[in-house]
């Protein structure tokens, strides 16, 4: 077995921790969430981050992939705009995402 091969395997069983903003979390508790989705944001926990809050939320690098793709629309669709500070979360809270699974 090659090193890349567990990585790959570490990464769809290891639940991870991430932070992420509220501003997200909160957008994502109003959507229609898969199960393992929604009992991850309901198993977070809210962190008080200088002025304001995160949610360190712990699954596997899949359901934060679906939580991400989930809160796409915070970005603004076309013909409507975006709060900045939501779309400023949820580019951060992807960042994050992102760097764990180069990482892995």
């Amino acid at each position: 077995m090659g090193t890349s091969y567990l990585r790959e395997w570490a990464s769809t069983v290891t639940p991870v921790i991430l932070r992420s903003m509220v501003k997200v979390a909160d957008f994502l508790r109003a959507s229609d969430l898969e199960p393992a989705e929604r009992a991850a944001l309901d198993e977070g926990v809210t962190v008080r981050r200088g002025q304001g809050y995160t949610l360190r939320v712990s699954a596997v690098l899949a359901v934060h992939r679906g939580l991400l793709a989930r809160c796409q629309p915070l970005d603004g669709t076309q013909g409507t705009s975006a709060v900045p500070a939501q779309r400023k979360a949820r580019r951060e809270y992807e960042n994050r995402v992102n760097a764990l699974g180069s990482g892995i």
